[in-house]
């Protein structure tokens, strides 16, 4: 909990934030005004740049574009004609109970986006069993009550429901699946870690990221260059990511 409240001060807006107050702080009660000034222009242009989109989309496609969208030609044959049938794992991400809401929005958006791939391959792959996870109050299950109205038998559908983040997702799935290669779900920034840190309990995870946000090719549009709320959005999945990343690699997890 102490590591998510302090991480949470590295991330875009927050650190804008401060670098603002500390300007005002330096500039109205300190004489040092110029570090003031040093500051604010420092602040705004971090603003100024996270918040367009093609900069942070940049910024983001370094995670999202090192795993390409699963090929299933290109499984392995013995998983494709195993009789056992293959595993997908679909990680869990937001889950909020909101009675006021339906069902499907008690999903993040993350969760609903890697559900539905999911889903998606469960229908292409058979025999197969979709293994759904996410940890207390009761993310799994919400997944599992969309995903059966989306017409996947409930006899197919395997719940791990104790996990708090992707370690414990790992190493508590890992006994579900043992040492046979199995598709691993979840959003494009979140593969690079999650197969890290799965791979390091000696799994073989075959990567099928989902729920792209930094994406090209489309028609061009004067807003892109314009500061934006998603733009920030997109800089903060990043560096939510990263900060995972390098926090795990000191703790040797991946």
């Amino acid at each position: 909990m102490l590591v998510k409240i302090v991480s949470r001060l590295f991330f875009p807006v927050p650190v804008i934030c401060e670098l603002l107050l500390a300007s005002v702080l330096l500039g109205c009660f300190t004489r040092r005004k110029k570090a003031g000034m040093v500051l604010t222009i420092i602040g705004t242009g971090l603003l100024l740049l996270l918040s367009i989109a093609p900069v942070s989309g940049a910024f983001l496609r370094t995670l999202e574009q090192r795993y390409p969208p699963l090929n299933l030609s290109s499984l392995p044959a013995e998983l494709t004609k195993s009789s056992s049938g293959i595993f997908i794992v679909v990680l869990g991400s937001g889950y909020s109970p909101d009675p006021s809401v339906d069902r499907n929005s008690h999903l993040s958006q993350d969760a609903l986006a890697r559900l539905l791939e999911g889903v998606e391959i469960w229908r292409k792959v058979k025999p197969c069993k979709l293994i759904l996870s996410g940890g207390p109050p009761a993310a799994a299950q919400a997944m599992k009550d969309v995903a059966i109205s989306l017409g996947i038998p409930q006899q197919e559908i395997i719940l791990e429901e104790k996990s708090r983040n992707t370690e414990q997702e790992a190493q508590f799935i890992k006994p579900m699946v043992g040492s046979t290669p199995f598709i691993l779900v979840t959003s494009a920034s979140h593969m690079p870690r999650a197969m890290g840190l799965f791979q390091k309990l000696g799994m073989h995870p075959i990567a099928a990221p989902t729920d792209y946000l930094a994406k090209t090719g489309g028609p061009f549009s004067p807003d892109e260059f314009y500061p934006g709320a998603g733009g920030l959005f997109e800089a903060e999945r990043a560096v939510y990511e990263y900060l995972g990343m390098a926090w795990e690699k000191l703790l040797g997890e991946i």
